[in-house]
């Protein structure tokens, strides 16, 4: 068993050396050829504990995230082999990574389909009217927006398990290449809606240099969920693990969701009275407090964990119970996690007790609000975070003083 354990360490320093070789320049098919027996015993996990063991070792995030798809190329013989060799078992039907396969199989579908629309518009010749590809490309663009809701349901519900079992820098890694694609998407958008209606150089430009990359990294990230993040999810979560992210994936909110720490309160509990600093309630009439504010409550200790968030009825940002106990910096994108250390950095030295932000999307004027929160003593115990749809606040004007009984 220890010459296992050795063979397997000895293996994973040599693939780091592998990927510090990557890095400094070195010519993939060269090392993949070299180490062409060393990578067939390769395995999807191995691949994200060597990208961790760099990360941990000082390699920055934004370096293993430029060479990631170099990495997956030098490591693809490997990986494909195994599929095919069945070493990597098929999910039930009912198994949440089966949905998620799902989900890739219908982004395959319309990356290909676009790809023969952009295709067909790139061999037409100039000033030919290219009308009817242009609707039906951005049909299967809006379509497309898709990966966005499926990336934020990995990042929501797959990765916080994954930073629990220890494995935080491929989510993070991962993540970063998330929003490289949905920018790109963002940004063809733009493309399709200002385009001529008719075939020219800078629209075939576009499509060479912009479109077709964009699709080939979303190609990609199907590639690598399938082969090396869903295998290694497989063969790190529980059960347990498995039955509650199902449960998050039908329902994102699971209000009657706990996690484990959270166990039900005793029946002789649900009644009881907690006196607060002012006034005494229920934990029910708390509860119900909180899930009828007018804005969104997020609540991190002084340990950076995320204790709570409430359960509105309409949630600006998307929350699952996988949150809880959740470092709050990896609840950010890697290009945000720095100003979030900045402010709770700021908030626990004292130097700062607030810090508001504003942006606009989908028609809302987004407020979000962060206030340290200190007890009696001026002890530092947190962060809490408001956020709200604040448009209708800013689109109002004079007065209002009488009770309108038909609103």
């Amino acid at each position: 068993m220890s010459e296992l354990i050795d063979n397997r360490k000895h293996r994973q320093e040599v693939l780091k050396g592998i990927i510090r070789d990557i890095h400094a320049g070195a010519d993939p098919d060269n090392i993949k050829q070299r180490f062409a027996e060393l990578l067939s015993q390769v395995g999807a996990t191995e691949i994200s504990a060597i990208e961790q063991a760099l990360i941990d070792e000082g390699l920055p995030i934004e370096e293993v995230q430029a060479l990631c798809d170099v990495h997956v190329r030098v490591f693809r013989e490997s990986l494909d082999k195994q599929m095919e060799a069945g070493t990597v078992a098929a999910p039930e039907k009912s198994h949440p990574v089966a949905w998620f396969k799902t989900e890739n199989q219908m982004i395959t579908g319309l990356v290909e389909g676009i790809k023969e629309i952009v295709t067909q518009i790139s061999e037409m010749p100039v000033g030919t009217d290219i009308s009817s590809q242009l609707v039906e490309w951005r049909k299967k663009h809006t379509e497309l927006g898709i990966v966005d809701a499926h990336y934020a349901r990995k990042e929501n519900v797959l990765f916080p398990y994954l930073e629990k079992n220890g494995i935080t820098g491929p989510p993070s890694v991962m993540w970063g290449i998330h929003d490289e694609i949905r920018a790109d998407l963002k940004a063809i958008s733009q493309l399709i809606l200002q385009s001529e209606k008719t075939a020219n150089p800078r629209l075939n430009r576009a499509i060479a240099d912009q479109v077709v990359p964009a699709l080939n990294q979303i190609s990609e990230m199907v590639y690598k969920e399938e082969n090396i993040l869903f295998p290694m999810c497989m063969e790190t979560f529980s059960a347990d693990e498995w039955a509650e992210i199902g449960k998050q994936l039908e329902d994102p909110e699971m209000a009657t969701y706990r996690a484990p720490e959270q166990a039900e309160a005793p029946v002789g509990d649900k009644g009881r009275v907690l006196n607060l600093e002012v006034g005494a309630l229920t934990p029910d009439q708390i509860n119900l407090v909180l899930t009828h504010l007018p804005v969104d409550v997020t609540y991190v200790d002084e340990n950076d964990e995320v204790r709570y968030f409430s359960l509105g009825k309409e949630r600006i940002f998307e929350r699952t119970p996988a949150v809880i106990g959740r470092k709050v910096q990896n609840c950010h994108p890697p290009t945000s996690v720095h100003v979030v250390e900045q402010i709770v950095s700021d908030f626990r030295s004292g130097k700062r007790d607030r810090a508001d932000f504003w942006i606009q999307s989908g028609g809302k004027f987004i407020l979000i609000q962060y206030f340290a929160v200190r007890d009696r003593d001026g002890n530092y115990r947190g962060v809490l975070e408001v956020t709200q749809d604040a448009a209708w606040v800013r689109s109002l004007t004079g007065e209002k003083r009488i009770y309108d009984e038909d609103k």
